[in-house]
């Protein structure tokens, strides 16, 4: 029984997000265009249920690349109204299409020549009426088994907000990079972190010249403490590098060559990275080459970082 009724929830909140693709249409299109090719902000507004919805629809936008607020509908006639500045755009959530609050804060953006758009479940009411555009999110029925709670109603919003606000992500051609610089904290932050936001610089990198005695070399690794250091021709070019395991292969070998200079005792050819991939590429070139360290490059070959595999993993680059 009780699981009947929840699957019976759940069937009729998933044919309402269906229906949402029949609602899709030129109106849709349009609002995506003009949000887009727009330079201002994008206000929503509602109230109550459609009002918590709204806030969700304002995140996802902000967070992908469409600057967006949200504005209480009843708290705008008390002051929040200034809010809105020229250039915004304003997108009105109202399923019944009769929020008194929400049909004045329409008004009032179309006295001062804003843009409106409204989400609603009945496009010929009067805050439908009350917009430039329309975008329906008509459903046959709640989930509510009174019909009268929002449910379906607000699920097929939600939807379509997030149709909304990927088609306009989508059409301003927004990028890994640009989630990566509105995302800095969190697993989603550093998961596009760039080499160059972790690699270490200056003085804190390990360098020697091919010129440079072994016995120096090996100070500067020991100092720098990756077990590692590069070694650069005199244009400042990595030309090879020396690591902990090639000391021990070279006193296995011929334990003289220590007494040579790091141009001799180097091996060409080391793995490096560019500043500008993702960290996580980064790391997994590491593991795959079962090594520690990377030394990045600039695009003409010179030496510009390093980064070494507890930098990533103290980032949470995993």
């Amino acid at each position: 029984m009780i699981l009947d009724a929840a699957r019976k929830v759940l069937q009729i909140e998933a044919d309402s997000v269906r229906e949402q693709i029949r609602n899709l249409g030129p109106e849709f299109e349009h609002t995506v265009e003009e949000i887009a090719a727009s330079a201002g902000r994008l206000c929503v507004t509602g109230l109550g249920k459609s009002g918590l919805i709204g806030q969700k629809i304002a995140a996802t936008l902000s967070s992908t690349g469409t600057p967006a607020y949200f504005l209480h509908s009843a708290e705008a006639s008390h002051g929040d109204l200034g809010m809105l500045v020229s250039g915004d755009t304003v997108l009105a959530l109202s399923f019944s299409g009769e929020t008194p609050e929400v049909l004045r804060l329409l008004e009032f953006a179309r006295e001062r020549s804003l843009r409106t758009i409204a989400m609603t479940g009945e496009p010929g009411s009067p805050v439908g009426r009350a917009a430039d555009r329309v975008i329906s999110v008509a459903i046959p029925q709640e989930a509510c088994p009174l019909n009268l709670a929002p449910t379906a109603s607000t699920t097929a919003m939600l939807a379509m907000g997030d149709a909304l606000a990927m088609a306009i992500s989508e059409r301003r051609g927004f990028r890994e990079e640009d989630f990566a610089a509105l995302h800095p904290g969190g697993r989603l932050g550093r998961r596009f972190l760039k080499v160059r936001d972790l690699m270490r610089r200056g003085d804190r990198i390990p360098i020697v010249t091919r010129e440079t005695p072994m016995t120096e070399a090996i100070h500067e690794m020991s100092r720098k403490m990756m077990g590692v250091t590069a070694v650069v021709n005199g244009r400042g070019e990595l030309s090879g590098v020396i690591s902990d395991g090639d000391l021990r292969r070279l006193l296995e070998k011929d334990p003289t060559l220590l007494t040579g200079t790091a141009g001799d005792c180097s091996h060409a050819g080391p793995k490096t990275a560019a500043g500008d991939e993702f960290a996580s590429d980064a790391l997994q070139r590491m593991q795959e080459a079962k090594i520690t360290s990377l030394f990045v490059l600039d695009a003409d070959g010179r030496l510009t970082g390093a980064v070494h595999l507890h930098d990533l993993l103290s980032a949470g680059v995993a």
